[in-house]
């Protein structure tokens, strides 16, 4: 089996693949409990896409976690999805199709670099993309306007009964950092749970307020007030964000919870921002702000001058978003992804395990009316998933993504083959 190989800045992750290193690994994860909040509403619309790309609203958004209790896939079961879904690889169509992908600003980096990729080596295959959020990447692909919906959030269990027939499936795993704007400070700032959640609702006002200040001794926080900056459009940012305030901190979960979309708190000077790149300019445009970015623009806010924090893991520990940390997280919870691959991965256990990644997700009908758009997607996905092909490091490495590990490919490939 081949491993899985190379995570963040161009690092090796050894000779070892992912499975070995969860195997070396004792923490269990605990099944994620906290309800979803009622998204306030509907995500926006693109703004900003192709000619050719999608333009219809979003019109639903995720909400709660899959209700049922994640179970692993016995290993035979595994294999005969894999050997199914090999049966089922489609291959370069006998004439033309464009698949339309919209959603997750996150993932579009990805999409993007996919996209010239993909046709070169399926010349009849065109992979249009455009960053919209996941709200509008999810409702896009439910209603059939797109063949891809990308997402940072899997879709709930109210959501499949609506709209039966439509897959969530994993392509790779990313993170999420916690970026600040404050000029002379060099260390690293250590956030946890707890103190952002009081941040997002106006009770922390000043960087160098006793809560903060607690968890960075040594360290001068400027008297600043905080400028908070949240996403405006339907989000998985969001939905991963404040998945994370919901773990970490019971006031949160039992107030405003998670979702792409939620009710913000009213807190005077904060801001909103569409998009990862609006967060990131946002940021960089104003002194003393936070705010919660996709990993595949780590490298963007760093130019910019951000700093980014340490945040504190279910363990107690304060992690940057690096190669050890999400490895860790990754090892200590992929192997209870179910079947249909919904699952939350926020807030592992375990001293190392950085506390927000996620599966990158994208929806789709199992039902296409035409065989050669399915086809299509199958090839696409099935390249996609492949360390030979989307999943090789010299696309990952440079959006900070963790390959699908080898134990969890096979899941994906087996709702791949489902696409008829």
């Amino acid at each position: 089996m081949l491993s899985r190989r190379r995570f963040l800045n161009g690092m090796a992750l050894s000779v070892l693949s992912l499975p070995a290193i969860i195997t070396a690994c004792s923490g269990q994860a605990a099944t994620p409990t906290a309800a979803a909040a009622a998204p306030t509403s509907a995500p926006a619309a693109p703004t900003a896409a192709p000619t050719a790309a999608p333009t219809a609203a979003a019109t639903t958004a995720p909400a709660a976690a899959p209700t049922t209790a994640p179970t692993t896939a016995p290993a035979a079961a595994a294999t005969a999805a894999a050997t199914t879904a090999a049966s089922a690889q489609g291959s370069n169509p006998s004439k033309p199709v464009t698949l339309l992908e919209t959603g997750s600003s996150l993932l579009y980096p990805l999409f993007a670099a996919w996209a010239p990729a993909i046709k070169e080596k399926y010349p009849n295959i065109t992979v249009q993309t455009a960053s919209t959020g996941s709200g509008t990447g999810i409702a896009q692909a439910v209603s059939g306007v797109v063949q891809f919906g990308s997402t940072d959030a899997y879709m709930s269990d109210a959501q499949l009964k609506k709209t039966p027939g439509i897959l969530n499936i994993p392509l790779a795993i990313s993170a999420q950092q916690v970026n600040y704007n404050l000029p002379g400070v060099t260390t690293a700032v250590k956030l946890s749970g707890p103190a952002l959640a009081a941040i997002y609702q106006g009770k922390v006002t000043f960087w160098d307020d006793a809560m903060l200040k607690a968890d960075n001794s040594g360290l001068s926080l400027p008297h600043q007030k905080i400028v908070p900056v949240h996403r405006t459009d339907g989000s998985g940012d969001t939905f991963i964000f404040t998945q994370y305030l919901s773990d970490a901190d019971e006031g949160w979960k039992n107030t405003i919870g998670y979702n792409t979309s939620v009710s913000w708190p009213a807190v005077q000077g904060s801001l909103g921002a569409e998009g990862n790149p609006g967060v990131v300019q946002t940021l960089a445009q104003t002194k003393y702000s936070v705010g919660y970015v996709g990993v595949s623009f780590l490298d963007q806010a760093t130019q910019k001058g951000l700093g980014t924090a340490m945040l504190k893991n279910q363990a107690g520990s304060f992690l940057a978003p690096d190669q050890k940390g999400i490895v860790a997280a990754a090892a200590a919870m992929i192997a209870k992804t179910p079947k249909d691959e919904r699952i939350s991965l926020i807030y592992a256990p375990g001293a190392d395990s950085y506390p927000i990644i996620n599966y990158e997700y994208v929806a789709v009908q199992s039902k296409q009316q035409d065989p050669d758009v399915a086809s299509a997607m199958r090839t696409v996905l099935l390249w996609a998933i492949s360390p030979d092909g989307g999943n090789a490091s010299s696309f990952l490495d440079k959006v900070h993504f963790l390959p699908l590990p080898d134990s969890v490919a096979p899941l994906s490939q087996a709702q791949i083959a489902q696409i008829q």
